[in-house]
């Protein structure tokens, strides 16, 4: 590498989004040799198709999960119970529309809307009273809800998948808005509220400097518990939105599957992400490309045909390899040692030459 480059390229190559950056082009790439016009976007009756619009639209409960989880974790917790409330949120939502006279009142889908998420928002929120006010660990007091929260769901069902016909419940889901999918726009507006939040405010550093170190804050005059309250109510909120999208885009909800094994997704995008589960400091933007990145990998997977038996295994093989190099630990390890023997042998050249130099001047 020039020297003229090398100052440009360093800090590219240095920065921690690289390699995930890498991965996800590299997928898409491997898409385009299976699947005829991946990267085509076309417009019909006014709305966007194609590949790559899937991907971000199948993926938005799951970015949506994940934001959620991002601030959980950058206060040094984990939220376990987000697959639990998507099943909770969808099944009291489809529940109020179904008994509904008319499933198309916008009135009636907005209060079920409603529902779904206050509950959301309260459950949320009790995992934040378990973890702060009385200090059960958030593993522990999510998972709490993790289990409990599917019976809740199979309660509400009636461990039965209950159906909808609602024209407007249809639109958050699996409706268009603006030549868009509507999800793509809630992830959207999400995102950039959940970015000025805590990056244009204060808040962003109070929930790293209580990630960071909880009796620190508190010492120095932040409110450690109500932060831990409100990230937790907001993690639960944004699983309930997830939950209202993923029943709207089926028109039904099933309490027993709805939102399974996605908070294992969301958490496995955060860390993709650069966001590190020690907690601290996290980045929205990591996370949605982390999020990206698991949707991109699962349409992959049924592109080129992997056999449904062997899916979580190629799943969990390219997540190993995109984390292990996103880790420094594992590059210095891996890449550097290579590079050793050549510098000590130049060194060793280096000192050949000037030992004739010394001998020649002798």
């Amino acid at each position: 590498m020039s020297r003229t480059l090398r100052p440009l390229l360093t800090p590219v190559l240095r920065h921690r989004m690289l390699w995930p950056v890498v991965i996800l082009a590299a997928l898409l790439l491997l898409n385009l040799f299976f699947t005829n016009g991946f990267f085509k976007v076309e417009m019909k009756d006014g709305h966007l198709y194609g590949s790559l619009i899937d991907i971000v639209r199948f993926g938005a409960p799951l970015i949506l999960v994940s934001l959620g989880m991002t601030l959980v974790i950058a206060t040094s917790g984990i939220d376990l119970s987000v697959g639990s409330i998507v099943a909770i949120s969808g099944a009291l939502a489809c529940l109020w529309i179904s008994e509904l006279g008319d499933q198309n009142s916008v009135g009636g889908v907005l209060t079920a809307v409603a529902l779904g998420l206050g509950l959301s928002v309260a459950l949320g929120a009790w995992n934040g009273f378990l973890v702060a006010g009385i200090g059960i660990q958030s593993i522990i007091a999510t998972l709490i809800l993790m289990v409990a929260g599917r019976g809740v769901a199979q309660l509400i069902t009636g461990g039965q998948i209950i159906t909808v016909n609602s024209s407007p419940y249809k639109l958050i889901g699996g409706g268009y808005w603006l030549t868009l999918p509507f999800g793509i726009i809630i992830v959207i507006a999400v995102l950039a509220l959940t970015a000025f939040l805590t990056r244009r405010l204060a808040l962003g550093l109070l929930i790293e400097s209580v990630g960071g170190n909880a009796e620190a804050s508190r010492l120095a005059g932040i409110r450690s518990r109500g932060v831990l309250m409100m990230v937790y109510a907001f993690c639960g909120l944004c699983a309930g939105i997830a939950g209202l999208m993923i029943s709207s885009n089926v028109s039904s909800a099933d309490g027993n599957n709805a939102g399974l094994w996605i908070e294992l997704d969301a958490i496995l995008a955060v860390v993709i992400g650069g966001t590190s589960l020690a907690g601290g400091r996290f980045s929205l933007g990591g996370t949605v490309l982390g999020a990206l990145i698991i949707q991109t990998l699962t349409t992959t997977i049924y592109s080129i045909g992997v056999p449904p038996e062997t899916t979580l295994l190629f799943k969990a093989l390219v997540v190993t390899i995109v984390c292990l190099l996103q880790s420094p630990a594992f590059r210095e390890k891996a890449f550097r040692r290579r590079r050793r023997p050549a510098a000590a042998a130049s060194a060793s050249a280096e000192e050949e030459a000037g030992e004739e130099r010394v001998g020649v001047s002798a």
